[in-house]
């Protein structure tokens, strides 16, 4: 007795497309960024999703002695590998003259 297969309605068929082959691994091409790699723009976009986040409370209390640990080292890396270019604002002299 020979059994029928059954399709679901549930079940999805298989892509009849050819998978796409990507890049040997560590050669991309020109101008683009693997999904795995960061950069100090990254870094400092964490700290600020850290900062944002505790802001917001999202962190419970007996949490945040580890997230601000992960947030000082994370500052304090930054601030050896980018150090930030401080503008320094002209300071204002007082108008001595009068008129």
């Amino acid at each position: 007795m020979a059994t029928k297969k059954i399709k679901k309605e549930n079940e999805v068929a298989a892509p009849t497309t050819a998978p796409t082959q990507t890049a040997p691994t560590g050669q991309q091409p020109a101008g683009t960024q693997s999904a795995t790699d960061l950069n100090i723009a990254d870094l400092k976009n964490i700290a600020l999703v850290i900062d944002v986040a505790s802001t917001r409370g999202a962190f419970r209390a007996n949490e945040m002695a580890t997230v601000g640990l992960i947030y000082n080292k994370l500052q304090g890396f930054l601030g050896k590998v980018a150090p930030e270019n401080k503008v320094e604002e002209p300071t204002k002299k007082a108008d001595t003259t009068t008129g």
